[in-house]
């Protein structure tokens, strides 16, 4: 069996909030702030992938730290930036 993508979406909302352990509605809000994007099946039921189960608790992190979903917003795109500089960078001293 093909390993499975981190990309991939597989979980429904109730399967998503509980591996992350937060409610439901603390995932639609992250969700209608733009902390996230889950992918939709064909009836629109959402779908997360194992990369946007760890965006959840990085987000959930910084909010239990005081930072506001402005914030949370901010750090998030920063450390998805700076992700993808140091993957440039390990690419290009190959």
């Amino acid at each position: 069996m093909a390993e499975r993508k981190s990309y991939t979406p597989v979980y429904g909302i109730a399967v998503a909030a509980a591996l992350v352990g937060l409610p439901e509605a603390t995932l639609r809000l992250f969700e209608s702030k733009g902390l996230l994007t889950p992918s939709r099946s064909d009836g629109g039921t959402r779908r997360y992938s194992d990369d946007d189960i760890e965006r959840m608790q990085r987000a959930a992190r910084l909010r239990d730290d005081g930072i506001n979903i402005a914030g949370i917003s901010r750090v998030l795109d920063l450390e998805d930036e700076n992700a993808e500089l140091r993957g440039q960078l390990d690419e290009s001293s190959e």
